[in-house]
């Protein structure tokens, strides 16, 4: 027996014209019509005559109604449950939209209408394919949030887009409360919102790109970074290793010499023993005879051998002993003691760390090597300008802020908090941080400072905290009475170097240098400052009587 084919129809497809539900003990007249038994049988039983309910077809007389076998067969097998769906057909599983018009066990749907605003199996989904009416409704991939798709308020769908408000509305939301507002289609305002993304969307990958780049230059500088690190600690193993082995060598042939110089005094020193005792036992030997020559009581005796016996032994010169040592124990204390200091000194060095502004972690830099020629210093001439909010009232700025004065004249200038008021000094507006920066500056006058200063400067009164060098917040060279000196937290330090009218900075912010350069057919350096700077620096000047400086202009061609 041939297994029963399966049957792929809907029970939908076989209504009651009647009760429009699906057949139940379905019975077929002579018209061809099907109707329930049931419902067929209460129709006549209410009605003078027989007619087919769905073609209105009379019958004389009443039709004995019998089961249609077949109908009523296709019915059950119909009604039967299924093991398995069509394999074309999947139900609907956790997370998938289910299909709104199957019953039992929901199929999974393919499609949703916004208009119907109910989700579709691959069967129920066949009308809107088509019925002429259902053809125009708008499918979608199947949704399970219509209800978002919908208005709070009207239960209607959402059509249009309220520019004024920024938010989806319906049509009827759109004749109502947002009358007066600027709406376009959805479609319409998701052109404009795709094009906005789509610039988004290329920023995003120009930075993802960028920041890529960063990742993979920070990596690489890592990499040299522990090139460097590594081949520096080797250079340094090796110069410790043999500064060890040179002390442990200079301690040999110290402690030898010492021994040597030991013994050589020692067995001169024996001599010199030996020769001593030789002649105390003799003088003691001598000194015993006449002690009983003294108690001899025979005169005659005793007169007799006093001229041979009362004689003084010749008194030898005795070997004399001197320590004498072939180096100055002081020089030695002195030179161990500045080699240790040397080496205090060394092991207290800060290795320059630059950590840029809004970073949390520090980022390993290589430094290039510092310059050596004027080219090479102005590769890293920065441009600065004079701040006019800062310069004291006796100080005239010209050609823009790059020239300034000592004047007797007080200058209008309005009042600031960043103004001195008391100290004849100006600032520069840049604050130099992270880098390595040069300037130049050409100087006129018997009295002038040049320096570096944090924002943090005192501005007000004539205390120590508002002097350019006086304080811990600021560096500076000063010229006064035909001689340099370099100034920081008050302290002076004489500098040996003829006058130059253009001295040149160069700030290696990263390093915690600060140099003062003369500049004339070479580079001199007049003193260079090493500290750790912890804020952005800004030049700055302080004037005597009829002082002045220019602020240079260079560039890297300028020789």
């Amino acid at each position: 027996m041939m297994d029963e084919a399966p049957l792929f129809v809907s029970q939908d497809e076989f209504p009651c014209s009647v009760c429009l539900d699906t057949l139940t003990d379905p019975v077929s007249l002579h018209c061809g019509h099907s109707f329930c038994l049931k419902c067929l049988t209460d129709c006549w039983d209410q009605s003078q005559e027989c007619s087919c309910p769905q073609c209105r077809h009379t019958f004389t007389t009443r039709p004995e109604l019998n089961r249609n076998t077949l109908l009523n067969e296709v019915m059950k097998k119909m009604k039967r449950p299924r093991l398995s769906p069509h394999p074309s057909q999947n139900y609907a599983g956790s997370g998938e939209v289910e299909c709104d018009f199957c019953t039992g066990k929901k199929l999974r749907a393919v499609k949703s209408c916004l208009t119907c605003m109910a989700s579709y199996c691959q069967t129920h989904l066949q009308p809107h394919y088509e019925v002429a009416v259902l053809k125009h409704h708008k499918l979608v991939d199947s949704d399970g949030n219509l209800k978002e798709k919908l208005c709070g308020k009207h239960w209607k769908s959402l059509e249009l887009f309220c520019r004024t408000e920024e938010t989806c509305i319906c049509m009827m939301c759109g004749i109502t409360e947002h009358n007066s507002h600027e709406k376009v289609e959805l479609e319409t305002e998701r052109e404009g919102k795709q094009k906005h993304l789509g610039a988004t969307q290329s920023e995003i990958r120009k930075r993802l790109e960028e920041k890529e780049k960063k990742l993979k230059e920070t990596r690489r500088t890592v990499a040299e970074m522990k090139i460097s690190v590594k081949q520096k600690m080797e250079e340094h193993d090796k110069s410790f290793t043999d500064l060890i082995q040179c002390i442990e060598e200079a301690h040999k042939k110290l402690t030898e010499k010492f021994r040597e110089q030991e013994k050589r005094n020692v067995e001169k020193a024996k001599k010199v023993m030996e020769q001593l005792e030789k002649e105390i036992k003799e003088l003691k030997r001598k000194d015993s005879e006449l002690n009983k020559l003294s108690e001899m009581k025979d005169h005659v005796h005793f007169l007799q051998t006093f001229s041979s016996r009362c004689v003084l032994p010749p008194n030898r010169d005795s070997l004399s002993f001197t320590v004498i040592l072939d180096f100055s124990s002081e020089d030695l204390l002195e030179e161990l003691s500045g080699l240790k200091t040397s080496m205090e000194k060394i092991s207290k060095w800060d290795i320059p760390i630059w950590t840029p502004p809004g970073r949390e972690a520090p980022i390993f830099t290589l430094q290039p090597p510092e310059p050596q020629s004027r080219e090479e210093f102005l590769q890293y001439f920065c441009p600065i300008t004079l701040d006019i909010n800062t310069a004291h009232r006796d100080l005239r700025l010209s050609e823009w802020n790059k020239k300034v004065t000592y004047e007797w004249t007080k200058a209008e200038y309005p009042d600031h908090t960043n103004r001195f008021d008391y100290w004849a000094q100006v600032l520069c507006r840049e604050g130099l941080t992270g880098t390595r920066c040069y300037w130049e500056v050409e100087c006129s006058g018997d009295f002038m400072m040049i320096g570096v200063a944090y924002k943090g400067l005192g501005r007000k009164g004539e205390g120590r905290e508002c002097g350019l060098g006086n304080n811990e917040k600021s560096w500076s060279l000063r010229w006064t009475q035909s001689q340099y000196s370099v100034w920081h937290n008050n302290k002076r330090t004489l500098i040996s170097a003829p006058y130059s009218p253009r001295i040149g900075v160069y700030l290696d912010w990263p390093a915690g240098s600060l140099s003062f350069y003369s500049v004339s057919h070479t580079m001199t350096l007049l003193h260079r400052f090493n500290t750790s700077f912890t804020e952005p620096l800004y030049p700055g000047f302080w004037f005597g009587h009829n002082s002045s400086v220019i602020i240079c202009h260079l560039t890297p061609c300028d020789q």
